[in-house]
């Protein structure tokens, strides 16, 4: 894949470090922090403090992709979107994305300021996505799932659960390709906890290095999702940081690129001891090996005197 991508001014070096999408949902019922921050003083609070913690991108999300969620209607999305986009956009500096399944409200948000499309359907949901998307020329996040957030939890009885995630990102790629989407802009989500059950996510972060192959960055949202609390024992989605932590670190040491996360601050303290040990290690693996060359040679036709 590209080594680097280009979003509002700001270079994104893939591989270098692991970059945090900071949520921002200006929905009255997201699973974590529904009615948190739904009124445009409130998202413009909370978006000024992710970028403070340390999101390199902030996602706004009108519509609650929880399971079993309500869809709401188009003008509802779009009121709820660009109401946030108008007063957040002059405020920040940071790419914005936005978390949509609907063309209309794709174009509205990029024309409102907005530099990422964030679609859980992978483009599936609107036949106009990808086309627009293209029209657009703005990067896309193609995200794997199984039915709508209304059925998906019916929907995870899987032959095998990483070749299925694989074959669907694949075809989503080309589809996106063919529409006229740079594949450079195109970065790919496993989907964790869209149709997925409890086994099924674990397994996910075990063997996401094999979705590597399809040289897309690679997203990972885990942030405070139910398998976290079943593992904790903890059913309140805010007090599940540590335990999002713990999958964090598992999914950049797995080959996660960016990671979704609602709590900023924490995470970017994971990422970056998490990146110290394994990007910056792996660098240095690789200077160690051409010294230990560059000694083996002195040694075997001899440099310097004895």
């Amino acid at each position: 894949m590209s080594t680097n991508l280009i979003i509002r001014g700001r270079c994104f070096e893939w591989g270098q470090r692991t970059y945090l999408m900071g949520i921002l949902n200006v929905t009255p019922d997201s699973f974590s922090d529904g009615g948190d921050f739904n009124t445009t003083s409130a998202a413009l609070v909370q978006a000024q403090a992710l970028v403070a913690a340390g999101a390199d991108i902030i996602d706004v999300g009108g519509q609650s992709t929880r399971p079993g969620a309500k869809q709401i209607t188009l003008a509802e999305e779009l009121e709820r979107v660009l109401s946030v986009l108008q007063v957040v956009r002059p405020e920040i500096l940071v790419p914005i994305s936005v978390d949509t399944t609907r063309a209309a409200v794709a174009k509205a948000s990029v024309e409102a300021g907005a530099d990422i499309i964030n679609d859980i359907s992978g483009g599936t949901f609107d036949s106009e996505m990808l086309p627009t998307v293209a029209e657009l020329g703005v990067p896309i996040i193609l995200m794997h799932i199984r039915g709508t957030p209304q059925t998906m939890q019916q929907e995870t009885d899987y032959q095998d659960l990483l070749t299925e995630i694989y074959s669907f990102l694949a075809r989503q790629i080309e589809v996106a390709t063919t529409a006229g989407i740079d594949r450079d802009k195109i970065i790919i989500d496993p989907g964790i906890g869209f149709a997925k059950n409890y086994e099924q996510n674990l397994e996910i972060f075990r063997r996401l290095r094999s979705l590597s192959t399809l040289n897309c960055p690679i997203l990972v949202g885990a942030s405070r999702k139910s398998f976290i609390g079943r593992i904790l024992n903890q059913p309140d989605p805010k007090a599940r940081v540590w335990g999002t932590a713990a999958a964090c670190c598992a999914a950049i040491f797995n080959g996660a690129d960016i990671l979704r996360v609602h709590d900023v601050q924490e995470m970017r303290d994971v990422s970056l001891v998490a990146d110290a040990l394994l990007r910056q290690a792996a660098q240095g693996d690789t200077l160690g090996v051409y010294l230990s060359q560059e000694s083996l040679q002195a040694e075997r036709f001899g440099s310097g005197s004895k």
